[in-house]
């Protein structure tokens, strides 16, 4: 067993817009995300299922031809193995919850996020 305080957790910056907050186990992952007002999350994919709580702001993702505007308390799941993109209509914080863990994001291979912003 392990107990976690965001504050004591790690911040990570990927570009000039977003920075996020990690915390894993071996099977399952939560991490904090903040994307400022327009701030891009380029087009991916992986196999992780991903379960997105937004918690202040708004946020637009597209996924499967689709645009869905995500406001405070709204979730979305987005499958495994579905494209999706995301910008922020306004400063966005929220919750992702990723399983199995984004081996990606824990290795720092996840280029899509470093770039730009």
């Amino acid at each position: 067993m392990q107990v976690f305080s965001w504050d004591s957790v790690k911040k990570e910056v990927m570009n000039q817009k977003i920075w996020r907050k990690v915390i894993s186990g071996e099977k399952a992952m939560l991490a904090q995300i903040f994307i400022a007002k327009d701030g891009v999350v380029p087009t991916h994919q992986h196999e992780s299922e991903q379960i997105t709580y937004a918690q202040q702001g708004a946020i637009k993702l597209e996924m499967e031809g689709k645009e869905v505007v995500l406001q405070q308390g709204d979730i979305l799941l987005i499958p495994s193995n579905v494209p999706h993109s995301a910008v922020a209509l306004e400063d966005y914080f929220g919750l992702e919850i990723f399983s199995p863990i984004r081996i990606d994001w824990l290795t720092g291979q996840d280029d899509y996020l470093r770039k730009g912003g």
